[in-house]
């Protein structure tokens, strides 16, 4: 039995619906970090790094959530993910998935599916 990661870029707002939404669920836990990004939305002034010689940086601050989940619960749970970020308008985030190859929980020793319990 395998095991996927999934990466939500979302809006800061929806991380609370989601967390709420995947608790208890085949939810071992996640990990949410600030980020800051453009797509479609072409974003807003945030900042100006210095390497860039005065140029304009449009950024959008976002939340990357980050969840691991068995293959078999896979679909299930990116169903539950997408029925609680989708507004229909732009800036409804994205999701990507990947395999991973190995996961070891440090304190005990175990490794795959196990390590995520």
């Amino acid at each position: 039995m395998g095991i996927c990661r999934i990466e939500a870029i979302i809006s800061s707002k929806m991380v609370d619906e989601l967390l709420d939404e995947l608790n208890g669920k085949s939810f071992a836990g996640a990990t949410i970090s600030n980020v800051i990004g453009c797509g479609s939305q072409k974003g807003h002034y945030e900042y100006e790094a210095a390497n860039t010689r005065g140029v304009e940086i449009r950024m959008l601050p976002k939340q990357s959530v980050v969840l691991y989940v068995e293959d078999s619960g896979l679909d299930a749970m990116l169903e539950r993910i997408k029925k609680v970020l989708y507004t229909g308008h732009i800036g409804d985030g994205k999701i990507f998935v990947s395999e991973v190859s190995r996961v070891i929980k440090v304190r005990t020793g175990e490794e795959g599916v196990a390590a995520l319990q």
